[in-house]
């Protein structure tokens, strides 16, 4: 039981797990603030591009068709039924999730914090709140039979331990400047 849950909570959440990563590997371009302010700070910061935005969302599209095209033999290799992405959510998902990245980035510079600066609990949820949020509004009927209350707890619980790891291992990489 424990184990088809954690397999349904990843592959349902793998469009929005991916596309704050693939925005970091496109980098650069248009800050979407423009470099505008907002009572003496920065409304987003330069981390926050038009095309990482773009590119983030593409891929996390994009992951979502292929798991579609490995969802048979990946249901049966795992003994689980995961589900398959309608496209309206697998775009919810992943622009869900850009969403939500750029939302706390706005909450951060209103809180103080420099770009990059650990703010705990939200760097870990936001895109999860943005993609969930998202895909609750624009693919109702998909995200009630696939996050069940049950999926939605692994999700909630497991994203934490993910971020954490996925960012280290960026940082020791040097793809990232700081390991959170």
């Amino acid at each position: 039981m424990i184990g088809s849950l954690v397999a349904t909570a990843f592959w349902a959440m793998v469009p929005a797990y991916v596309p704050n990563n693939a925005a970091v590997l496109a980098g650069g371009g248009r800050p979407i603030d423009g470099g505008r302010e907002w009572r003496g700070a920065r409304l987003l910061g330069d981390g926050k591009t038009w095309r990482g935005t773009a590119v983030g969302t593409l891929v996390g599209v994009v992951l979502a068709v292929a798991l579609n095209a490995v969802n048979g033999p990946a249901s049966a290799a795992l003994g689980v039924d995961l589900p398959t992405f309608a496209l309206p959510a697998a775009v919810a998902l992943a622009f869900g999730a850009m969403c939500g990245d750029i939302g706390a980035s706005f909450l951060k510079r209103r809180s103080g914090r420099e770009r990059g600066a650990a703010f705990p609990g939200l760097d870990q949820l936001d895109f999860v709140a943005g993609a969930l949020l998202a895909v609750f509004v624009v693919d109702t009927d998909w995200a009630l039979a696939t996050f069940t209350p049950s999926v939605l707890v692994v999700v909630l619980a497991m994203t934490p331990v993910l971020h954490v790891v996925t960012n280290v291992g960026a940082y020791l990489l040097g793809l990232k400047n700081e390991p959170w």
